[in-house]
């Protein structure tokens, strides 16, 4: 079970950067994940007093506080216009309704649960992680780091035109996904992202190493880039799938998000 020994709603970013270089000191967001754990934390510290539980979109960016809520995410207007209806679809299947009321962006970013649609959802547009400390780092080289003690203040999404796919497998509603995969076309560089997450490592940008798309998208190259990413995307087995079954999942997803950001 989880154990906290001490709790502190911090006053500033600075206070709640110096308390979370303490080694058995933890942020805390909606708890959701965290208190399944089995551990000892001895000082809780809470952001909810900064005001980072916002969304504030302007002509150049969506910036989203860390403190905002899934369900604030999943219902706001901009971005779900901005991503053509992906957030909503991305983030609709996560527990309930409930959880998503609770559970933050910033804890999901952080985390970088290998499970996580939010991590699928954004890590192939153009995002960004502003750090307290370090400052603003891209999303998908924040994703391949280690943990550290520097705190998300906010996730930064530049707007530029994108055609936009997501689509997750799961066994149940509601349950944790067998796959996740998101493709982005970028309309100003034609340039492709497909993203495929829950493999059941964290979410990747599969590489296209051998410059299958750069003549565009056509019935060949969907083809071999799907046939690409089954081969060659790094899977395992769980409870849920075998690695066989995701590598072909992933190739039969890929397709898709192709197919339907191309139209």
């Amino acid at each position: 079970m989880l154990n906290i020994q001490n709790y502190i709603k911090v006053e500033s970013l600075d206070e709640a950067y110096e308390l979370n270089q303490k080694k058995n000191n933890k942020i805390i967001g909606g708890m959701m994940w965290m208190r399944m754990g089995d551990s000892r934390i001895n000082t809780a510290i809470d952001l909810s007093g900064l005001g980072l539980d916002k969304i504030e979109e302007n002509d150049d960016e969506f910036r989203i506080g860390c403190m905002v809520t899934l369900r604030q995410l999943e219902v706001h207007d901009g971005f779900n216009q901005y991503t053509g209806g992906c957030v909503k679809e991305a983030l609709r299947h996560i527990v309930g309704v409930q959880f998503r009321n609770l559970a933050t962006v910033g804890g999901s970013i952080f985390g970088r649960y290998g499970f996580s649609d939010v991590l699928t959802l954004l890590i192939g547009l153009d995002s960004y992680v502003e750090l307290y400390k370090e400052g603003i780092v891209r999303l998908e080289d924040y994703a391949g780091r280690s943990y550290d003690n520097d705190i998300i203040v906010n996730i930064i999404v530049k707007k530029r035109p994108v055609h936009m796919f997501y689509e997750a497998v799961r066994i149940t509603e509601t349950d944790l996904p067998v796959l996740t995969c998101a493709g982005v076309k970028f309309a100003d560089t034609g340039l492709c992202n497909i993203c495929i997450g829950a493999r059941p490592g964290k979410a990747v940008i599969v590489k296209d190493t051998y410059d299958i798309l750069s003549s565009g998208i056509s019935e060949e190259s969907i083809e071999k880039f799907a046939d690409f990413v089954e081969k060659n995307l790094p899977t395992q087995g769980n409870m849920r799938g075998s690695a066989g079954y995701r590598s072909h999942l992933a190739g039969v997803l890929t397709k898709r998000a192709l197919i339907n950001i191309n139209k």
